[in-house]
């Protein structure tokens, strides 16, 4: 079905500091300018933002990653969010590709807050009236959310880029069982078998992989490692350890969010069974710190396609992650 194009004068488009390239990349898709947003800092720290373009019953649409400075970036965001309330818009869409609090889930120590809610709280306080984000780092972290929230899927821009590949002898490897579950998707799609890390977490940078359950990684020469987000790399890196003493010679990593903080792309690449690294553009690495080992695909189509659903009132299932 053709989709009625979205005029141009009917919604804005903003982002915030963290990931322009891909707010444009967004706006190219959907046919409508980037507007400008004006910011500084005044000399006691603040921060002082202005739209640069009028959002009077407008929808509008703001694009803005959590990432490093983390907490710098999600109050730039909810200014930005509360600037779009007051001017009168008729919507004000968050468009979050990478939510980095979705790690803060649960309550798993004493007397600590579970962020990810938290944070979800805050975004409505602030003006959102809809967030659109990607591959959540567990499934109740939706449930955090008052408002309508769509977490979208990016195995569809990895099966694409997969197509084409001879992944006869692979198998999927989960870093964990937390993960287990979206990894089995993804290797159904592929018709691949499947197996997870027994992974026991010491430290926000130390993980022990104590062994692997699921299909037997013996006898397969490649592994594909999928998973939704590397920070540091420690729970690849003993992965790819278990996964070089079973006899695998070649690994691919796969991840949503390529976030490589403290060396984690590097250690990662020094790896020399790992041959390559492929993640998405929710979160922005500079060409400066990139390796020759990784590849970025982008997503700016799956959030175009949403937000052309969403402005024509149309369901975006196809995109949608269920149980991811």
């Amino acid at each position: 079905m053709t989709q009625r194009p979205i005029p141009a004068d009917e919604i804005r488009v903003f982002s915030g500091k963290s990931n322009s390239p891909l707010a444009e990349s967004i706006a190219a898709e959907l046919g409508v300018p980037l507007e400008d947003t004006h910011s500084r800092t005044f000399s006691n720290d603040n921060l002082y933002i202005q739209l640069g373009a009028s959002v009077r019953n407008r929808r509008v649409y703001i694009v803005q990653s959590l990432t490093p400075p983390v907490n710098d970036h999600l109050m730039e965001l909810l200014m930005m969010l509360d600037i779009a309330r007051d001017a009168a818009a008729s919507e004000v869409h968050a468009i979050i590709p990478y939510y980095s609090f979705g790690r803060s889930d649960k309550k798993d120590a004493p007397r600590i807050s579970i962020t990810a809610r938290l944070v979800a709280d805050l975004l409505k306080t602030a003006g959102a009236t809809h967030v659109m984000s990607m591959m959540f780092h567990s499934p109740q972290v939706h449930g955090f959310f008052h408002i309508p929230t769509d977490p979208l899927s990016s195995r569809p821009v990895f099966q694409k880029y997969l197509e084409n590949r001879d992944l006869n002898g692979t198998i999927i490897v989960s870093p964990d069982m937390g993960q287990a579950k979206s990894a089995a998707r993804f290797a159904k799609s592929l018709d691949l078998p499947v197996a997870a890390g027994n992974k026991e977490r010491i430290s926000d940078t130390e993980v022990i992989i104590s062994g692997l359950v699921g299909n037997q990684v013996k006898g397969h020469k490649r592994a594909l490692v999928y998973d939704d987000e590397i920070a540091t790399g420690g729970s690849i890196a003993e992965l790819a350890r278990v996964l070089i003493a079973e006899g695998v010679e070649e690994i691919m990593v796969m991840c949503t969010h390529g976030v490589f903080t403290r060396g984690g792309l590097e250690k990662l690449a020094a790896i020399p069974q790992i041959q390559e690294i492929v993640t998405t553009d929710t979160v922005h690495i500079p060409e400066e710190k990139r390796n020759p080992k990784l590849t970025i695909l982008s997503v700016a189509h799956i959030f175009a396609d949403s937000i052309r659903h969403n402005f024509n009132r149309e369901s975006i299932g196809d995109l949608f992650v269920f149980g991811e």
